[in-house]
């Protein structure tokens, strides 16, 4: 089958020029977005890592303390 021409009335070409513009630019936006999704994510991750660390060594004390109060004479 031979190439034949297309031809595209000039108007409408610059109207598909400007549409794969703006898909072009939504497609970044939805990348900084996802991004900035992964940053509070991974941020938030490390955040009740700490606080699961914190309630864990709380626990550990109010063992300690609980076990100190009930058997006096270990300590």
């Amino acid at each position: 089958m031979e190439k034949m021409p297309v031809f595209v009335k000039v108007d409408e070409y610059d109207d598909v020029l400007a549409l794969m513009k703006t898909i072009r630019h939504k497609l970044d936006e939805a990348k900084e977005t996802l991004l900035k999704i992964h940053d509070l994510k991974n941020e938030e991750d490390h955040q009740l890592e700490q606080w699961q660390n914190t309630l864990e060594e709380l626990e550990k004390k109010v063992e300690f303390i609980d076990h100190a109060l009930s058997e006096p004479e270990q300590y």
